[in-house]
C-alpha cells in the first residue's frame, strides 16, 4: 500500500466497523457473549422442566447476537473471496475451521429454528420438531465444541489491542461495533420479551424427556 493510499484506507476503517482488524474484534465479541448465553442455556437443560421460561427466553435472547456473528463472518468470508486486501492479508480460517463453519451456522440455525416452532406450535404439535430440535443440537454440540476449544484461547489476543493501538482503535470502529453488539442484544430481548408468554403451554406439556412438566 503507497503512502497516498494509507491515509485512505485508514479513513475507511474509521467509516465502518474497523476494517479487518475491527471486523476481527467484532467477531470475538459477539463470540464471547454468545459463550457466555450459551452456557447459561446449557445450565437451563439440567433442570429444563423446572427452568422451561428462562430455557425460551435464553433461546430467543441469543438469536440477535447469532444473527450479528453469521453476518460478521459471512463479511470476512465475502471480503476474502472477493480479493479485499486488508482480509487477503489475514488468511483464511485453518482447514478445520472453513469446513466446520458451514456445520456450525446450519446446526445453529437448526437449533434455533426448530426452537422458536416449538415455541409456537406448543406441546400439542410438537411431535417432529422435537425431534429435529434434539437432532440438531447433538449436531450443533459437537461442532460447536470443537469451534470454542479453538477459538476460546484466542479471545483474549483477538480483544485486546497493543498499547500503541489503543487511540486509533477508539476511532477505528469501536462505536459501531458495540453499537451493533448492543442492537444485537437489544433486539434479542425484545424478541424474547414479546415471546416469554409462549413458554407457560410448555408447563403443562412435555419436553426434552418426554415427561411432564409441572413448573414447580
Amino acid at each position: 500500500m503507497s503512502a497516498i493510499d494509507k491515509p485512505r484506507h485508514r479513513r475507511a476503517e474509521r467509516a465502518g466497523t474497523g476494517g479487518a482488524p475491527g471486523n476481527e474484534r467484532l467477531t470475538a465479541m459477539t463470540g464471547l457473549v454468545l459463550l457466555l448465553l450459551f452456557a447459561a442455556e446449557g445450565f437451563t437443560i439440567l433442570s429444563v422442566h423446572q427452568m422451561i421460561t428462562l430455557h425460551f427466553f435464553l433461546g430467543m435472547l441469543v438469536l440477535g447476537p447469532v444473527a450479528l456473528k453469521i453476518c460478521s463472518t459471512g463479511y470476512r468470508f465475502t471480503r476474502y473471496y472477493t480479493g479485499a486486501a486488508p482480509y487477503r492479508r489475514k488468511g483464511p480460517p485453518a482447514p478445520l475451521l472453513r469446513l466446520l463453519g458451514p456445520v456450525v451456522i446450519a446446526t445453529s440455525l437448526g437449533v434455533l429454528g426448530s426452537g422458536v416452532m416449538l415455541a409456537i406450535t406448543g406441546p400439542g404439535q410438537a411431535g417432529p420438531w422435537l425431534l429435529l430440535h434434539k437432532g440438531f443440537f447433538i449436531l450443533w454440540f459437537g461442532a460447536m465444541t470443537i469451534h470454542v476449544l479453538w477459538y476460546a484461547p484466542r479471545l483474549p489476543r483477538l480483544l485486546a489491542a497493543r498499547p500503541a493501538d489503543r487511540a486509533y482503535r477508539a476511532l477505528a470502529g469501536a462505536p459501531v461495533r458495540y453499537g451493533l453488539l448492543a442492537a444485537s442484544l437489544a433486539a434479542g430481548l425484545i424478541l424474547a420479551v414479546a415471546t416469554l408468554h409462549l413458554a407457560a403451554a410448555w408447563h403443562f406439556g412435555t419436553f426434552l424427556g418426554g415427561a411432564k412438566g409441572t413448573g414447580k
